[in-house]
């Protein structure tokens, strides 16, 4: 079997990165972690745990991913986010998967959790995801928001990747106003234009697909408070391009743009 470099990009993962780097280390040979500018023991505990710390002021998304995949020993690159885990049946799996092609990626599904509920509704599960790739032929999107990794085929394999998502409806809360600026500095820099009616629209759009299109309005509460959640993050992450649009045009913006930097 070929070698597998394991990779996490982090901020202030305290709390996650060791069982995330433990996970990681029962199928890779290395773990890379590509730390931005950390203010908490993030990049002590990772050394500690076994982990190759790089320090790297976050660039987005796809970026600070494909750094991770230029430090990396090895071609094959297993992919977590610092809160995931690997449950034992992907962890078994990965060993007996035919890795002789480059070209293939392999995708996993996700169960992601709110504190210690598995949340399922639409769009977080089934929720498959593509984390196992060589970097020869395949990579993440360079891309500041959220970016999916670019592979010519995809093969689904055994096992679930264990997301824990939000410690609670407030960390929820939080992590979508985190997001939400993330999206809107990528829209921004890719010269989406603003617009009045853009994050109703989208806000609409986004509820009616997660209601009626994916059947949220019957899946009890799980599914309600993803369509709501949903609809949220689309009307904040317009409206806060509106707002990055409007601080350009005010006198003295900094080179013009608001979200350099």
């Amino acid at each position: 079997m070929p070698h597998i470099s394991g990779a996490i990009i982090t901020y202030n993962e305290e709390d996650h990165i060791e069982a995330c780097i433990a996970s990681l280390l029962r199928v890779c040979d290395e773990v890379v972690v590509v730390d931005s500018l950390s203010t908490d023991r993030t990049c002590e505990l990772a050394r500690a745990a076994g982990a190759r710390v790089v320090s790297q002021k976050y660039l987005g998304e796809g970026r600070q991913r494909g750094i991770t995949e230029k430090e990396a020993a090895h071609d094959w690159i297993l992919a977590l986010d610092a809160d995931e885990r690997m449950d034992g049946d992907m962890a078994a799996a990965i060993p007996g998967l035919d890795l002789a092609d480059p070209a293939v990626g392999y995708e996993f599904n996700r169960k992601s959790f709110l504190g210690g509920h598995w949340v399922r509704g639409p769009g977080w599960y089934p929720d498959f995801i593509t984390r196992l790739y060589n970097r020869t032929r395949a990579g993440y999107a360079d891309k500041f928001g959220h970016a999916g990794v670019v592979v010519p085929r995809i093969v689904r394999a055994p096992g679930h990747i264990l997301h824990y998502t939000y410690d609670d409806v407030s960390d929820w809360v939080a992590k979508i106003n985190q997001v939400t600026s993330l999206d809107a500095r990528g829209m921004f820099e890719a010269g989406r234009p603003p617009s009045a009616w853009k994050p109703a629209t989208s806000a609409l759009a986004s509820l009616f697909r997660q209601l009626i299109l994916r059947g949220g309005l019957f899946r009890g509460i799980d599914g309600r408070t993803i369509a709501m959640t949903s609809a949220f993050r689309s009307y904040i992450k317009y409206l806060k391009l509106n707002e990055l649009h409007e601080a350009q045009r005010r006198p003295g913006a900094a080179g013009g743009n608001p979200a350099a930097g």
